[in-house]
């Protein structure tokens, strides 16, 4: 069984810069409760990302996706007290609904474990 809490913002966040230089906003976070993990997931529009000459790579955003956990997630966490057991940062080119396939986006997606203050790549 899933519970999911949908963790409204007042307005965009822009999470710029990022390493690669790109443009990306937050969405939205979405707390999501699983049978024993629960994960923080926050989903940001990023349209360089989409298919084309000028595409941002898997690789490039990997290191803009470990910079958000570190520098808008782990402070997002602590402002609203959050608790959770992994992070997930994903990438969009436009907006998803979460769960939904959607064949013509494209996204990308990292997990993180919080440990000491930090943010620790962690294999899904």
């Amino acid at each position: 069984m899933r519970a999911l809490i949908l963790t409204l913002l007042a307005t965009p966040l822009t999470a710029s810069p990022v390493p690669s230089g790109q443009d990306v906003t937050l969405h939205e976070v979405l707390v999501d409760a699983q049978e024993s993990t629960t994960y923080l997931r926050f989903r940001f529009i990023a349209p360089q990302i989409a298919a084309g000459t000028a595409k941002i790579s898997f690789e490039v955003a990997g290191a803009d996706m470990l910079d958000l956990c570190n520098k808008v997630a782990l402070p997002y966490i602590d402002q609203y007290a959050l608790e959770g057991d992994k992070i997930v940062i994903s990438f969009m080119d436009r907006i998803t609904e979460f769960g939904v396939p959607d064949p013509d986006a494209t996204q990308y997606f990292e997990s993180f474990r919080p440990e000491s203050g930090v943010c620790i790549w962690d294999e899904f």
